[in-house]
């Protein structure tokens, strides 16, 4: 595992085990969690029909690039993207990292009426019960983060609470352990984990690895219309973007600038290989 995900994974790992609230009762409470659920894919997947999907994110500061905007209101942010045509939100609540809480996501989550992915570290039946408490409609699941057994696992017990699994890849490999796992939702991440630098072309070679029936999501490196435009030939249904966006003086236009483009069939050229 890349050195800054180890550090942050380790962190989310320790955490993990200090927490010593019973998982039956945990899971008890995120079953009888007031509100519904959001359908996040079938949002991404409805909208790709009409053209390609922004999943807009709500994000203080990264480790590589620092503080974004520390000081930002999760609400208006949301506002601002919805009112630009966004599909779905995703909210940092990595505090630690990424300067995020659950009070973020809350109160995004309130200002809108979209779909909302909790964008954190996910190690554990915790987390993603903490993610139906807090009214997330989504979890991440990093494939390079996880064994096999753990995304399987976490992936049925989101499943179970009625919550849509974003799945992330780097390469071909954790693709195809995606795949495995029964993923339906599959984000690609173009960010190198170990040197934090963007491959631009990552997304468009594992497009076609991609099979039909799943919603593909390109992520990070995405900076404005051309990038959106390049990814919807590709295939993909949707790109979340986040630091180009919360960079933006005019966040509603920048994601409208984003959404709408012509999505491509994929090729999917080995699906049939898997399946």
């Amino acid at each position: 595992m890349p050195s800054y995900l180890a550090e942050i994974v380790a962190a989310h790992r320790a955490a993990a085990r200090a927490d010593h609230r019973d998982p039956d009762e945990l899971v008890a409470r995120a079953l009888a969690a007031d509100g519904a659920v959001r359908p996040f894919a079938p949002a991404l997947a409805e909208r790709a029909v009409g053209g390609l999907g922004v999943i807009a994110e709500v994000k203080r500061r990264s480790p590589s690039k620092g503080d974004l905007d520390p000081s930002l209101d999760p609400a208006a942010v949301a506002a601002s993207y919805a009112a630009g045509g966004a599909t779905c939100l995703s909210v940092l609540t990595d505090r630690d990292f990424f300067g995020g809480s659950p009070v973020d996501l809350a109160a995004a989550r309130a200002a809108v009426h979209l779909p909302v992915l909790r964008k954190d570290f996910t190690v554990s039946a915790a987390d993603i019960c903490d993610a139906r408490l807090m009214g997330a409609d989504a979890v991440l699941l990093i494939v390079a983060a996880l064994s096999d057994e753990e995304l399987t696992e976490l992936s049925a017990l989101a499943d179970r609470l009625g919550l849509d699994a974003l799945v992330e890849v780097h390469d071909q490999a954790e693709l195809r352990r995606a795949l495995d796992s029964g993923a339906g939702l599959i984000g690609v991440n173009q960010r190198d984990l170990s040197t934090f630098r963007v491959d631009p072309e990552r997304a468009v070679a594992l497009a076609a690895e991609i099979p039909d029936g799943v919603v593909a999501v390109a992520e990070s490196g995405i900076g404005g219309p051309e990038d959106a435009e390049r990814l919807a030939a590709a295939g993909y249904q949707a790109v979340l973007v986040g630091e180009s966006l919360v960079r933006s003086a005019e966040r509603t236009a920048a994601v409208a600038a984003l959404a709408g483009h012509r999505v491509s069939p994929r090729a999917a050229q080995h699906a049939g290989e898997r399946r």
